[in-house]
């Protein structure tokens, strides 16, 4: 009886490990070949204009990745267009290798619209194996060894946009006219290489409506500089949102220094509003998404309240 109760019990066991290990196939084959495919476009209407100014609609899209086995998500950036944006904000990030003319056909639809960009780390360096863990155990990964010399084409990059019409804010300023709005641009290069130049004339912000800070990381030096040159919104990428979301917990990490609580979406940091795009893509050596579906935002821009 003793050995017949032992039998149960180590067949109870087995299965039991086995339901786990197909939990575990199912749980990333959902999370590599599903979820990425299940794209997004987040809303958000934002009365940040003058009182009675026309609509201004602003895609703001990042942390593409492209890769060559990625036509799905070229034929979503593709399609971005039928969205009719008054404006694009490409937060970076635009690389999943070696890949130009990948990237320059996905987006070639929405560089007709006027646009402003700037650059992260993986439109200058191509990636490389890290270990996965080391992601969720560090709050950031700044400051690591990288060659000083570009490994990717992102001068190509960079005169391809400009030559569409693009506006390169790394550390620049710029201002562009949508409608009766005028949009003054102030942006930093990405912090989480530290190439963000924060200086006593910048950011600084031209004339305009509504004074918009574009940056690749949020760190929060970063928030705080804009904030201080009185920013009304903030446009960044870089955390992906978590890329592996618990559940009605959130996001454990964001690759900054920024609280985890604010890995994506909309946040007041001091009198700025800011937006952190969870991006569309991933590392092709992390090349999962889970509880944090590839989006994009469509940002309504709309007048304040009070008379016309």
């Amino acid at each position: 009886m003793a050995s017949a109760r032992s039998s149960r019990s180590l067949r109870r066991a087995a299965g039991i490990a086995a339901g786990i290990g197909l939990a575990g196939i199912a749980g990333f084959g959902y999370s590599a070949v599903v979820e990425p495919r299940m794209f997004r476009v987040r809303r958000h209407t934002l009365p940040l204009l003058p009182p009675g100014s026309d609509p201004v609609r602003i895609l703001h899209l990042s942390d593409m990745h492209l890769a060559g086995n990625q036509g799905y998500r070229s034929r979503f950036v593709r399609s971005l267009a039928e969205l009719e944006p008054d404006l694009v904000v490409n937060t970076g990030d635009n690389f999943g290798g070696d890949t130009l003319p990948l990237v320059l056909e996905a987006l070639d639809p929405l560089l007709d619209v006027p646009g402003v960009f700037v650059l992260g780390s993986n439109d200058v360096w191509g990636p490389t194996f890290k270990n996965p863990a080391r992601y969720l155990t560090r709050r950031t990964t700044q400051g690591e060894d990288k060659s000083k010399e570009p490994t990717l084409p992102v001068d190509e990059l960079r005169a391809s946009f400009e030559a569409r019409g693009w506006s390169h804010l790394d550390n620049c300023t710029s201002s562009l006219t949508v409608g009766d709005t005028a949009l003054a641009f102030a942006g930093l290069g990405d912090a989480h290489m530290n190439a963000d130049r924060v200086t006593d004339t910048h950011p600084r912000f031209p004339s305009g409506h509504v004074r918009i800070g574009v940056t690749h990381a949020p760190y929060s030096r970063t928030l705080e500089a804009f904030a201080g040159a009185g920013a009304d919104l903030v446009l960044a990428g870089h955390t992906h949102g978590g890329q592996i979301r618990v559940p009605f917990w959130g996001a454990p990490v964001t690759n900054c220094d920024l609280d985890r609580t604010r890995a994506r979406g909309l946040f007041s940091y001091r009198r700025s509003r800011v937006h952190v795009s969870a991006g569309l893509g991933y590392s092709p050596y992390s090349p999962v998404r889970f509880a944090c579906p590839p989006e994009v935002s469509l940002l309504m821009l709309v007048g304040r309240p009070g008379s016309d």
